[in-house]
């Protein structure tokens, strides 16, 4: 007896489930939001990622180059070329242009130069002012644990700027760096810094 109460109620319970369902009206509505929006291509990282805050620094993103998000020590970032390994980014950072341009030198193996070599390097426009152009090529140790690289290079620009040194350094095999230079030297006219 239990037997057929235990499938009388089994059936009664998918039949149940078998009724007409009622139509469902939605009448709310919302304000749309920047989900909302279609995508806009060529987007910079700081519109791409609505939680970022403003870069103090902005550029004019050179064509077949990828914005990738910024870090805490990359405030523009961006790769390029046919390998997927070139990589440039813009920095903020503390110390002095010499001791900068040493420590990109060192990631290749090369000598610290002087200030007398300071000075004997080329000066290109960056952000309203100049900066001093810089270049290695070698094997790439960039520290933090990773493995180094042989056959890349460095192209980039360190200027003092307001009291801080604003650094534009492209890194990545040889030829890529070697074709992507003009294109960086005009890209480093174009950055501006924040008011």
């Amino acid at each position: 007896m239990k037997g057929r109460l235990l499938c009388l109620s089994a059936v009664l319970a998918v039949f149940s489930s078998c009724r007409e369902k009622s139509e469902v009206v939605v009448t709310e509505t919302r304000a749309l939001t920047t989900k909302d929006k279609s995508p806009k291509l060529q987007a910079t990282s700081d519109e791409r990622f609505r939680d970022a805050k403003p870069s103090p620094v902005k550029g004019e993103m050179p064509d077949g180059w990828l914005a990738l998000p910024a870090s805490q020590f990359r405030l523009l970032n961006y790769r390029f070329g046919e390998s997927g390994m070139g990589e440039v980014w813009v920095s903020l950072s503390a110390g002095s242009v010499l001791e900068n341009v040493n420590r990109w030198l060192a990631q290749f193996g090369a000598p610290a130069i002087d200030q007398a070599g300071l000075e004997k390097l080329r000066s290109v426009p960056i952000a309203g002012g100049n900066g001093t152009w810089v270049e290695a090529a070698g094997e790439y140790a960039s520290g933090m644990g990773a493995p180094p690289k042989p056959g890349f290079a460095l192209a980039g620009v360190v200027a003092s700027m307001r009291g801080e040194i604003l650094t534009v350094k492209m890194v990545g095999p040889k030829a890529e760096v070697e074709a992507a230079r003009p294109v960086l030297e005009n890209f480093a006219k174009t950055l501006q810094l924040a008011d």
